[in-house]
């Protein structure tokens, strides 16, 4: 499998990134080199070998859950260019579910 110029542009209007035709022309190549390399390790013989989810055995490296009291509210927004009804206002991202808007 492969992946096409029209493909990065796609990937990248849905993360809000442009590029200039040359960088998409090195990212197809980089992506289509990477896509190669991972179709490669599925051809790889894994039978007998044990599944390793994490090669590090810790336990619980978690902390404890202690609750503490928050900001308050007043205090931070203070810092917001924009609000209404006591939350942030920011400007919509998505448009009718396309990205650009």
């Amino acid at each position: 499998m492969s992946i096409n110029q029209e493909q990065v542009k796609h990937v990248a209007k849905l993360s809000k990134l442009s590029f200039s035709e040359e960088e998409v022309v090195g990212l197809t190549d980089k992506l289509s080199e990477i896509i190669t390399m991972v179709e490669r390790l599925g051809e790889v013989d894994t039978t007998g070998v044990a599944v390793t989810t994490n090669v590090i055995h810790d336990i619980n490296v978690m902390r404890e859950d202690v609750a503490v009291e928050g900001t308050d509210r007043d205090l931070l927004m203070r810092n917001v260019p924009t609000s209404g009804d006591g939350y942030i206002k920011v400007p919509a991202m998505l448009d009718n579910g396309e990205a650009g808007a």
